[in-house]
């Protein structure tokens, strides 16, 4: 697995204001196959109750959702694969949804290691969760006015009309590169 530094580093690199969706020469082929890939290697690992999707107008390229049951825990599984690096993140998410990963709980020592080879053998990064929720310090939402007229936005059209903790974090890694732009 990569260094903590150097994710957050290509994290930074790969952040780029003038392409929020994807980046500049995206190779949509590429990602196809990559993302079946994955969801492919989950549905093998936890069996056909596995689901997986394309996000459109999103960093996020596609989710794979492992139900509670299939993984053996109490707890969902989130694999999101973003457009950009492509990144890869896991955790439990939200019910109803592919959900903010909650970190690591739940995640056994062995499988993230079995994820983060596949992400190496898929030509992916994978971040850990917790590095996906430090606050987002990147060039592309610039002034706070802005991030909450944004953040806003994409909390009324997600029809999230609770409140919670989550509702006055800053905007995260998550933020920008696994969710909707």
């Amino acid at each position: 697995m990569l260094s903590p530094d150097r994710i957050r580093e290509l994290m930074r690199e790969l952040d780029d204001p003038a392409h929020l969706e994807y980046p500049e020469g995206y190779d949509w082929s590429a990602a196809r196959q990559r993302f079946e890939r994955l969801a492919g290697a989950l549905e093998r690992r936890f069996g056909p109750s596995v689901t997986s999707g394309g996000v459109p107008d999103a960093s996020l390229y596609g989710f794979v959702l492992v139900p509670a049951e299939a993984t053996g825990t109490d707890r969902r599984l989130s694999v999101l694969m973003s457009n950009f690096g492509p990144f890869v993140t896991a955790g439990t998410g939200k019910e109803g949804g592919w959900g903010l990963p909650r970190g690591e709980a739940g995640l056994s020592d062995e499988f993230v290691a079995w994820l983060d080879e596949l992400c190496t053998e898929l030509g992916c990064v994978y971040v850990p969760a917790e590095l996906v929720l430090e606050p987002y310090d990147g060039p592309t939402l610039q002034e706070d006015e802005e991030a909450e007229a944004v953040l806003a936005a994409l909390a009324a059209e997600s029809g999230d009309e609770e409140e919670d903790e989550e509702d006055d974090l800053p905007p995260s890694w998550y933020d920008r590169y696994f969710q909707f732009m």
